[in-house]
Formats: C-alpha cells, sequence, structure tokens
C-alpha cells in the first residue's frame, strides 16, 4: 500500500536510469524532479496547516493559494529550463506531466480508503 501511496516518487526514481539511457538532457530531469517535490513538500505543509485551522474560509484560501502558487511554481522551473535549453523543458514538462498523472490517479483510487483525519 505504501508503495503505492507513493507512485509518484517511485516513478520519479525510475525515471532517471530512463533519462541516462535515452540521452536526455538531465537539466529536464533535475528541473522536473525539483519542481514536482518541492511542489509536493509544499503541499504536504499546507495540507496540514489547513487540516489544523478551524474557519472552512481559512481552509479554502489555504487550499486555493497553495494550487496557484504552486502551478506558478512548476511552470515557471520549467519555463527557466526551456529557455536555457528546449529539449530540457520539454523533458521536464513530460516528466512533471507523467508524476502529476500518477499521483493523480492514485489518490483519486485511495481517496475511498482515507480516514477522515487523514490529509488528501
Amino acid at each position: 500500500m505504501l508503495a503505492l501511496r507513493h507512485l509518484d516518487i517511485v516513478i520519479l526514481i525510475l525515471a532517471l536510469p530512463v533519462f541516462l539511457a535515452a540521452d536526455l538532457p538531465m537539466l529536464g530531469y533535475v528541473a522536473g524532479a525539483v519542481a514536482w517535490l518541492v511542489q509536493r513538500a509544499i503541499q504536504i505543509a499546507l495540507n496540514r496547516k489547513a487540516a489544523a485551522a478551524d474557519d472552512p474560509r481559512t481552509v479554502a484560501g489555504i487550499a486555493v493559494g497553495s494550487m496557484i502558487g504552486r502551478g506558478w511554481l512548476v511552470a515557471l522551473t520549467i519555463f527557466a529550463a526551456g529557455l536555457e535549453d528546449n529539449d530540457a523543458g520539454v523533458a521536464a514538462a513530460v516528466l512533471f506531466l507523467v508524476l502529476f498523472t500518477a499521483y493523480f490517479t492514485v489518490s483519486m483510487i485511495m481517496r475511498p480508503f482515507q480516514k477522515p483525519e487523514q490529509p488528501a
């Protein structure tokens, strides 16, 4: 269950040999991996903060601000990699999309099995 819950991290680790074997730009891997890990850390921290809040407006504000801010962080990171090297920007974007798809799919599958006090 734990490996399924963190399938995005497993895919991120497995993507490194793929990048190396396919001779894809390492800047793309690094940019995609850093963007993914940083935005996930922010998500976890702010989900905990939202779970501790009593006011529904505060919870909604934290959730919305988190989504917008993390989106901008990822977009700017991929854009910066693309400015340095077009192929690196594309590789970072594809890596991020694969990780997001895995994370989103698993979170939708696991949602019915979560306890109410567990953050999403």
